[in-house]
């Protein structure tokens, strides 16, 4: 409990101290027009109050992503307590915080944009199509899942199976995205993600009460540096850091800061919509890690760990597969009653759904700062939305479950390209680039030392995969010192 506690203070510490540094490194500008006003289109450019833009970021980078990926990530041991907090402050906040700002500079660019203007126009073109490809599987995953679940729940009304159900489902999610991929952004986004982002809150706020009332031990920091998974072949490190990606870092959340940056009234409300909501959405995956585990200690099930019990716990006895969903469903059950069952199904149904409806519509932003189509007729909107949709209905005839063991790592990989990006802005703008230098350098880290240990990877040893980590994270470091030579102080 006692690492739990301080790991919420630390964070709240990383918001009012580490936060203020990065915001006074970037040079908040309160005076500056911002792209909302400046190319202000009543679709995607115009203004928005402050607290739903906090909301509307804060679910769209959150979604299920820091409940289901704690839970799995907690199973590594109490490693992932230490990745969430010192990920979130000096990795994630950083990321997203920075990528939301520097697309408010570039007037509400693009990730692929920035990218490409930072790293150059191949890197440009190599992450349009990787951001894209991962939009399209984000928005296609999202349709299958909740459609799945709400069959389920809906099974055998007036006579119609639970296949049928799912197949009306799918259809009505895809509506739902359709509306929300074309429509302005105030007008179907702007008024239920704050209600959704609230909601979330609230589970979470009850599941933390429910930590400090209900019995079941807790993991401290002296057991996280061994690995406690008991079944995962990856080694600790780089595994915790590919399973908890959100609410640590996640490459994701910086295809959806653009949105938010066309929407921003002020400069000065960057740290409390990027760099904030960021932190919110660790101390929310923090709360779930620490939650599973205690939960999974007072259950009655086969196990001689914590980690046994939450692993068996969260295995669906029809296919043997490990579920968060059956956890999650549980908890709320048990520890908040009646709210919590409601809660749980808005958790597993509606949040899944609101980050698939956020990944088409950034799919058409990028495709448009592409394509410099402007989007500020309906007819334009469905041009490029059409395409993706047709992509995404083509993707859910494929069985996913080799497909999505990659996401975690090219969502992972796209989070360095973006540090990377990032740390040469700062260079190039004369601004302490070690911000955005040691997190690019940790996640090459990461990336690269898992795909070659990964089972969906090269399968190497643990040690020649390290090694080979160690070498890519070199030379990219070699590499960015040599740019910078060149290009930067070559300058001054």
């Amino acid at each position: 409990m006692i690492t739990f506690v301080t790991s919420i203070f630390l964070l709240i510490l990383g918001y009012l101290i580490y936060g203020s540094f990065v915001e006074k490194n970037f040079g908040v500008d309160p005076e500056r027009k911002t792209p909302c006003f400046t190319k202000q289109d009543g679709v995607d450019y115009l203004p928005m109050a402050s607290w739903r833009v906090y909301l509307i970021q804060f679910l769209n980078i959150a979604g299920t992503g820091p409940i289901f990926g704690a839970i799995q990530g907690i199973l590594f041991g109490p490693a992932a307590y230490l990745w969430i907090v010192l990920g979130c402050i000096f990795g994630g906040a950083v990321h997203d915080f920075m990528s939301g700002m520097i697309s408010l500079r570039k007037d509400g660019a693009s990730l692929p944009e920035i990218i490409g203007q930072e790293l150059g126009n191949k890197a440009r073109i190599f992450i349009l199509v990787f951001s894209l490809v991962l939009m399209i599987l984000v928005g296609a995953v999202f349709v299958t899942t909740p459609a799945g679940l709400l069959g389920k729940l809906t099974g055998g009304a007036f006579g119609v199976g639970d296949s049928d159900w799912v197949l009306v489902w799918i259809v009505v999610i895809f509506a739902y995205y359709i509306l929300a991929t074309i429509l302005p952004i105030d007008k179907l986004i702007g008024k239920i993600y704050p209600l959704f982002g609230i909601a979330l809150i609230i589970m979470a706020v009850g599941v933390l009460i429910g930590i400090f009332t209900n019995v079941g031990a807790m993991p401290e920091i002296t057991d996280a540096f061994s690995n406690h998974h008991p079944k995962s072949s990856i080694p600790l490190f780089p595994g915790v850091c590919i399973t908890i990606a959100c609410g640590a870092v996640s490459g994701f959340h910086a295809t959806q800061s653009p949105m938010m940056a066309r929407c921003m009234q002020n400069e000065k409300l960057g740290r409390p919509v990027f760099y904030g909501a960021m932190i919110t959405e660790g101390l929310v995956a923090l709360i779930w890690a620490a939650a599973a585990i205690k939960f999974a200690d007072s259950l009655s099930v086969d196990g001689d760990t914590p980690y046994q019990k939450l692993l068996n716990a969260m295995t669906n006895p029809e296919n043997g597969k490990m579920n968060p969903a059956i956890i999650v469903n549980q908890i709320c059950h048990t520890w908040i009653g009646k709210v919590g069952a409601v809660l749980a199904i808005l958790g597993v149904v509606a949040a899944p759904i609101t980050s698939g409806d956020t990944a088409f519509r950034s799919a058409r932003l990028i495709a448009s700062d592409f394509l410099h189509i402007k989007q500020n007729k309906v007819y334009k909107r469905l041009i490029l939305s059409i395409p993706l949709f047709l992509v995404a209905f083509i993707l859910m005839m494929i069985n996913f479950d080799v497909l999505w063991r990659y996401f975690a790592w090219t969502n992972q990989t796209l989070s360095a390209f973006t540090l990377w990006a990032i740390t040469a802005w700062l260079a190039r703008h004369q601004k302490n680039f070690y911000v955005g230098l040691v997190p690019a350098l940790w996640m090459t880290m990461v990336c690269s030392s898992y795909i070659l240990v990964a089972p969906e990877g090269f399968q190497l040893q643990a040690w020649i995969g390290y090694l080979g980590g160690g070498l890519v994270t070199l030379f990219c470091l070699s590499y960015f010192i040599w740019w910078y030579r060149k290009n930067v102080e070559v300058k001054r």
